[in-house]
This record gives structure tokens, sequence and C-alpha cells, in this order.
């Protein structure tokens, strides 16, 4: 590595730093109703801990996402994050809202982690900001406009939303009654399905924008793809990686429930996602 590459990768790297700094910042402004230095290191908030993980994780991703792209110029390319980071920041925080209002609306996402630290609620909501940050990586990355890039991000968050939906469809449980009663284990295994659809979305739009009939033709390819998958990913999840006891079991019907369990099915989802994305 050349003196130049070094003195050029720091400069990116203190670019990515800035927006870094800002994302925090608007994660504060966005959460007002609670100060996040108080519960983390006050009340030791581990659910919310989950919840910025999963926030930072998302926009490293996003930032990976412009870095990732190609590169014109040392100059163009510290605009390029700069302007795309801020961007990144807006719809990662929109996606949180999104999360409280389509995806977990029965109850207030923030009670939950708040004012009952709840894990569950915790681990949802950080695979929620993980998969929303993989999503906007896919719109930003490659040649195409910001709009472009805001489209498949919303296109992307609807597909979140209606996977949620199937998921609680074929659980035989209902997710937001377990998370209400802080079932960690279904948080967790939940969250695995968010951040697996966020990294198949990401695949599906990811590279130059063509045209809308191919690119949203692939796009949805790999979604419908993805949503036959699910099911086929849980059974062998019950049947082959957890012989002997059914996931269902192990997740609800008993007094504690094995957050290993879901561990395992969150890692099973996000492995299928990641092989997806290498054979395809």
């Amino acid at each position: 590595m050349s003196l130049d590459q070094v003195i050029t990768s720091l400069i990116y790297l203190v670019s990515t730093f800035v927006v870094f700094l800002l994302g925090k910042w608007a994660f504060d402004k966005f959460n007002h109703r609670f100060d996040l230095h108080h519960e983390l290191l006050k009340n030791d908030n581990f659910s919310l801990s989950l919840a910025v993980v999963g926030y930072y994780s998302g926009l490293i991703f996003a930032l990976g996402g412009v870095l990732d792209g190609p590169s014109i110029g040392w100059i163009d390319d510290v605009f390029d994050i700069l302007f795309y980071g801020f961007f990144a920041i807006i719809l990662l925080n929109l996606a949180g809202i999104i999360n409280e209002k389509l995806i977990l609306s029965k109850f207030s996402i923030e009670d939950e982690i708040i004012r009952d630290q709840n894990a569950g609620a915790g681990a949802i909501a950080g695979g929620n900001y993980l998969a929303s940050g993989l999503v906007v990586a896919g719109a930003i990355q490659g040649e195409g406009d910001l709009m472009t890039g805001i489209v498949f991000w919303l296109i992307g968050q609807a597909v979140l939303i209606l996977v949620s939906r199937i998921y609680d469809l074929i659980t035989p449980f209902d997710i937001h009654e377990q998370i209400e009663k802080d079932n960690v284990a279904v948080g967790v295994s939940f969250a695995g399905v968010l951040i697996a659809f966020g990294n198949i979305i990401r695949i599906s739009i990811e590279g130059d924008f063509i045209s809308w009939q191919q690119n949203l033709s692939e796009f949805a390819g790999f979604i419908v793809f993805g949503l036959v998958l699910l099911p086929v990913v849980r059974f062998i999840t019950d049947k082959l990686l957890l012989p002997g006891e059914k996931l269902t079991d192990e997740l609800v019907n008993q007094e504690k429930p094995n957050v290993g369990a879901g561990t395992i099915e969150a890692f099973s989802y996000i492995a299928a996602s990641l092989l997806l994305g290498w054979v395809v």
C-alpha cells in the first residue's frame, strides 16, 4: 500500500466517523423521549443496547454500500460518503418508526424497550435497523440516482412488513403476544428473519440500475424465492438442527423460553440468505 493510498484511506475513515457521529446525534433526536446515555450507563438497559447496536450496524452496512461503489476520485468519494450517509441516517431512523407503527403495531416498542427493558423487543428493533441498513446498502451501491435508491428502499420496507405478516402466519403462536410476555427467544428468531430478508433485498437490488422492468423483475424473483424458503428453513431447523425436540415447544411452550433455540433459528435464516447470495 502506497503513501497516497494510506492517506486516502484515512480520509475515507474520517468521513465515515463524521457520518457515524451525525447518526448518533440523529438517533438521539428521533428518540428524544428518553436519555440514551442514562439508559445505557445508569439503567444498564440491555434491551436498548441491542437496538442501538443494530442501528449502528445498519449504518455501517449502509456506508459500506457507498464505499463499495465505483470510485471517481477521493473528493467526489468523500462527498458521496457524506451525502449518501446523511440520507442513510434519515432512512434508518424512518425504519425505526415503520417498525413501531407497522411491524410491531399492537404495542409501543419504545415502552417495551425503555420501561420494561424487554430484550426480545430490543432484538427485533436492532434486527429491523440492521435489515434496513442492508436495504440501504443495496439501494445506493452501484450506478443509479438518489430517487431510484429511495424507491427501492420503500419497496424493501414494504417487503419487510409483508415478511413480518407471513412469519406470524406460519408460526403457531402470536409474535406480538410472545414479545409482550418478554419472550427473548421469539424476539431473537424474528430478528433473524428481518436480517435475512434485509440481506435478500440487498442482494436483489445491488448493482447498476438498468431499467425498472429488469431490476424489478430480478427483485421480485429473489423475494418470491425467499418467501418460499422461509417455511422450508424453519422446517429444516426443526428437524435437522434441533432433532428430538419441537422448535415451537422450545420457543413458547416451556416455562423459560429457550433463547439458544431462537438464536439457532435466527442463524438458519441469515445463513440461508448468505448462501442464496453466493450461489445465485
